[in-house]
């Protein structure tokens, strides 16, 4: 059952937001994209923290975009978490329900019940000082859960925390969302984040959405340079006709798939080998390329090459310095049919 319904535009200076998004009960969306993409600025507009230019709100079929963002039935994790310095964990997380009218002892005992839930029933008397950062990231994400939200919102929950932090709170945060029974938005620049605690992701761009799916199609199928940057891959575009799609600048690529139409050629640079002089016998993928930049990558070497396209390519340690490898180096690149993969470009 669709529970939010959004079409969100909005500006905030020169920049314009224009972002659709649906979810259903139970459903965890994360918006993914680069930084001043308009991620923040659409959770503050379905918030009711910046105002709305056009468009709507719907939760549960209810329109919400002219409601103050106490009556929107709405719980929000900040990145910074700010709870309130001066009280506890435990009246923290009693804040919400004893804003709907709840009794201070039944608040009390709500907020010690979600304590509980979140491993945090010996900190209930802590103030936020007293924290660590995975404890009060756990605390804001119960101040946010007591009031039972139909819409859940989180900006960067994760991002002030250290690695091994990140890592354990991540694993308790996947848990909680999962037994949330209403929408919950995931703001996140973090690919890792959102894949491993969405059910779906929705990529926005200079205030556009570009692609959704889930994790799967998205790392299968990117459609734009950020999203490919993102999974690690190189990808084109160009015209395709069976098993042939010609590039921007010339170069044609034979690919295992049949597409014919505008399409999307995508490849790792695990897949793409070097040689110093032009390759004879299996590769059907051949082109001249220049050293644009080198770097270590992992256990291997990244290469940056230019040439017909823009490509990265990564080697063993052992080919880089045969191919003695440096800034201009003029060398042939290789992709085998059978390591790439072709799709549509629209759809």
């Amino acid at each position: 059952m669709t529970l939010l319904d959004a079409h969100l535009v909005a500006s905030l200076g020169a920049f314009r937001l224009d972002v659709a998004l649906t979810a259903d009960a139970g459903e965890v969306v994360a918006l993914l994209g680069p930084n001043g993409a308009g991620k923040t600025t659409a959770l503050r507009v379905l918030a009711g923290l910046h105002p709305i230019a056009g468009g709507h709100i719907r939760l549960g079929g209810t329109p919400i975009e002219g409601a103050p963002p106490h009556a929107r039935r709405i719980g929000v994790v900040f990145q910074d978490y700010l709870l309130f310095p001066h009280l506890t964990a435990l009246d923290n997380v009693a804040f919400g329900p004893r804003c709907q009218g709840i009794r201070r002892a039944e608040a009390r005992r709500r907020a010690g019940d979600w304590l509980a839930r979140m491993g945090l029933a010996d900190s209930a008397r802590a103030k936020p000082r007293q924290l660590s950062g995975g404890q009060a990231q756990r605390v804001a994400l119960a101040r946010a859960l007591a009031p039972q939200p139909t819409l859940l919102l989180l900006d960067e929950p994760l991002a002030a925390l250290d690695a091994r932090t990140r890592l354990d709170t991540r694993a308790h945060l996947r848990r909680h969302l999962a037994g949330h029974p209403g929408v919950t938005i995931l703001v996140t620049h973090d690919p890792v984040d959102a894949m491993i605690l969405a059910d779906r992701i929705v990529i926005v761009e200079q205030g556009r959405v570009v692609q959704t799916g889930d994790a799967a199609t998205v790392t299968r199928q990117p459609r734009t340079d950020y999203v490919a940057r993102l999974v690690g891959l190189n990808l084109y575009r160009g015209h395709g006709a069976g098993h042939a799609v010609a590039l921007t600048g010339g170069l044609t690529l034979t690919t295992a798939d049949v597409v014919d139409g505008q399409a999307f050629v995508a490849f790792p640079p695990s897949a793409v080998a070097l040689h110093p002089h032009a390759p004879t016998g299996s590769p059907r993928n051949t082109w001249p390329a220049t050293v644009d930049g080198v770097e270590r990558h992992g256990d291997h070497i990244r290469v940056h090459l230019t040439g017909p396209v823009e490509t990265a390519a990564d080697i063993t340690p052992a080919a880089a310095a045969d191919l003695d490898l440096a800034l201009g180096r003029q060398l042939w690149a290789a992709v085998k049919a059978a390591e790439t993969r072709a799709y549509p470009a629209s759809g």
